[in-house]
């Protein structure tokens, strides 16, 4: 008697449970994509749609080498530079905004330059970057 053995391996392979990890990847990577919130300065980019005209002469406001601020002339801390903001918006009432042209020495640290443009953007000031090369 010969008795036949009907135990056959398949070939075939699943796709179904593949593709329901794939797509749960995918909804899991979705959804904490869009939480992630990109540290940054908020910059105002030249060749965007809204334009501000500066009908006065903006304040002026130095950055040394050292890292020092010149606010109009005189040599300023971070917390002057504030309350130099806040009286200039006080006295402005919502007319207008703020406006201050800021040179930087061209071998002054970036950190200085972030922490004076953090400053102007929290106070809500407009910022003018002026180049000293030209």
């Amino acid at each position: 008697m010969g008795i036949k053995k009907k135990n056959k391996v398949s070939a075939q392979f699943q796709m179904s449970s593949l593709t329901d990890i794939i797509f749960l990847l995918l909804i899991f990577f979705m959804l904490t994509s869009s939480l992630i919130v990109p540290n940054a300065l908020n910059l105002k980019l030249p060749g965007t749609e809204t334009r501000t005209t500066v009908t006065t002469d903006p304040s002026q406001i130095n950055i040394t080498q050292a890292g020092n601020i010149v606010y109009n002339g005189e040599t300023v801390s971070l917390n002057q530079l504030q309350r130099a903001f806040r009286s200039e918006a006080d006295q402005r009432r919502g007319v207008s905004r703020y406006t201050v042209a800021v040179t930087v020495h061209p071998s002054a640290k970036i950190e200085h330059v972030v922490d004076v443009l953090d400053l102007a953007y929290r106070m809500r000031v407009n910022t003018i970057m002026v180049d000293r090369t030209r």
